[in-house]
């Protein structure tokens, strides 16, 4: 993979990154209501014409009073201005109108693949691909090298690829793009990981495994050869490295995984043993 040499390095700077990221914070002040989003409406002095409303289908709200008022596209504060400015037309002198969005419907992506937390999520304000990732709670370790965007405008359907490396490391607006509503964010799990076994194995070095059930010590072993003679089986030891970079050891007797009395070890991508 394009960015194996680079994975711990940009697994730290894609916290980093997140964190440098929050000037440019979502603001809830830009959201633009749309269909389904439930909103509270206040008038002050006036509690009779207070009331929750969901945005139908076709972007109105009905009002006490106003009937249908289309609030599709806009901002709370330019819906505030409009229902004031019908409020005092005809039935309140300077009424002030305040609203509350209570849930945002209208306006969500979709994460999915090798994120922590897969889902929709809700698009407040201006938001980028970062944000949306953080989110979703970051990137998991066994992602490949590319993060796909698909989008659809009107009638045309796009997918725009962009490398993780450069997204992680550089955070350009190149590659941190703006995300729309109704955008699907894949990045994709690896199919294969990449272990290396050292030590009494018949063939040391980079060993590649299928991502799922055979992703096991005992099969990255196999693969490696089989134990030397001189293998200490009830000690073999196993390094890896957390989403935040801090070494993780684990001693683990293959003995007891060959008499059934302890299950075999679940392997993640770049794990290094040692026989």
């Amino acid at each position: 993979m394009l960015f194996k040499n680079l994975k711990k390095i940009a697994f730290f700077l894609a916290a980093l990154g997140l964190l440098l990221s929050a000037s440019d914070s979502p603001n809830i002040h830009q959201y633009k209501l749309g269909p389904k989003d439930l909103i509270e409406i206040k008038v002050f002095q006036v509690p009779e014409l207070n009331t929750e409303v969901r945005v139908a289908e076709d972007g109105t709200i009905t009002l006490p009073l106003l009937g249908k008022v289309y609030v599709a596209g806009l901002t709370r504060y330019q819906v505030e201005k409009k229902i004031a400015d019908l409020l005092s037309r005809k039935y309140i002198k300077n009424p002030q109108v305040t609203i509350f969005i209570k849930e945002y419907r209208s306006n969500v992506a979709m994460v999915m693949g090798a994120v922590k937390t897969p889902g929709a999520y809700e698009i407040v304000g201006r938001m980028n691909l970062l944000q949306l990732i953080a989110m979703a709670g970051g990137i998991t370790s066994d992602a490949q090298d590319r993060v796909i965007v698909f989008r659809q405008t009107g009638s045309v359907k796009a997918s725009i690829i962009i490398p993780i490396e450069e997204l992680l490391l550089t955070g350009s607006t190149k590659y941190n793009i703006e995300i729309q509503p109704g955008d699907v964010i894949n990045i994709p799990e690896v199919l294969n990981i990449e272990v290396y076994v050292f030590g009494q194995v018949k063939n040391p070095g980079v060993v590649t495994l299928p991502l799922g059930s055979g992703t096991t010590l005992l099969q990255a072993i196999a693969k490696a050869g089989g134990f030397t003679e001189r293998a200490k089986k009830s000690s073999v030891l196993i390094k890896r490295r957390n989403e935040k970079g801090k070494e993780i050891k684990m001693e683990v007797n293959v003995k007891d995984i060959l008499k059934g009395k302890k299950p075999d070890i679940k392997l993640k991508p770049y794990d290094i043993i040692y026989v």
